[in-house]
């Protein structure tokens, strides 16, 4: 049975994961602190060759291991609220976007879906979360569903209780504003086994994984 995996989520001390707004010029708005120390290189398990083997690079690298789909809330895709307009917007990553599966883009407006080359293919879907992970399950053939965020997307599946294990970076920042992950999950972590351990410049990173049902 596929699981709903959550990865590389950086978290603020005062528990954001996001500015308040997107923009074209700020795809995670006023959060860009969260993101300084990350290098996305080692999502698919490789990088450069003289890179040296790190905690943070070992961690990053299970992002695509045993994936089959993923889904991601519309602020994720692009900036754009409202019905889709005729901009020719394919996403924030160009001709080769890194998830190389099909990818459920949650929004509540049609719009054709989006191929390319190397495997990754768009669909926008208006579900809930549970009928979206139902969908993507069936998509992913028997691997895992990544919820790829963002925050409030993350946190819906979470209100929900379809999240099966989450790798949480808690950064040593403090943002002030911003969207929370942890808002309305009060008593979340009775949930799930908890492990953590500390990694470069002070960055924690938690292992949640659910109890048995």
């Amino acid at each position: 049975m596929s699981k709903a995996r959550v990865h590389n989520l950086f978290v603020s001390l005062d528990g954001f994961a996001a500015g308040d707004e997107v923009t074209f010029e700020k795809p995670i708005g006023e959060a860009g602190a969260l993101f300084s120390g990350f290098d996305g290189r080692f999502i698919h398990g490789f990088g450069p060759v003289d890179a040296p083997f790190t905690l943070e690079r070992a961690l990053t690298s299970t992002w695509g291991q045993g994936i089959g789909a993923e889904i991601m809330g519309r602020g994720k895709f692009g900036p754009q609220t409202g019905p889709w307009t005729e901009d020719g917007w394919r996403g924030w990553w160009g001709d080769e976007p890194p998830f190389m599966t099909p990818v459920f883009v949650l929004t509540h407006f049609e719009r054709e879906r989006i191929e390319f080359a190397n495997g990754t293919v768009f669909h926008f879907l208006d579900a809930t979360p549970a009928e979206a992970l139902e969908v993507a399950s069936e998509a992913a053939g028997g691997q895992d569903v990544r919820i790829g965020g963002g925050p409030t997307s993350v946190r819906q599946f979470l209100e929900a209780d379809l999240i099966d294990t989450m790798h949480v970076v808690n950064v040593p920042v403090v943002l002030g504003s911003g969207k929370s992950l942890w808002q309305g999950l009060s008593g979340i972590e009775d949930r799930f086994d908890i492990g953590s351990i500390s990694g470069a410049n002070g960055y924690t990173h938690q292992i949640w994984n659910r109890r048995s049902r």
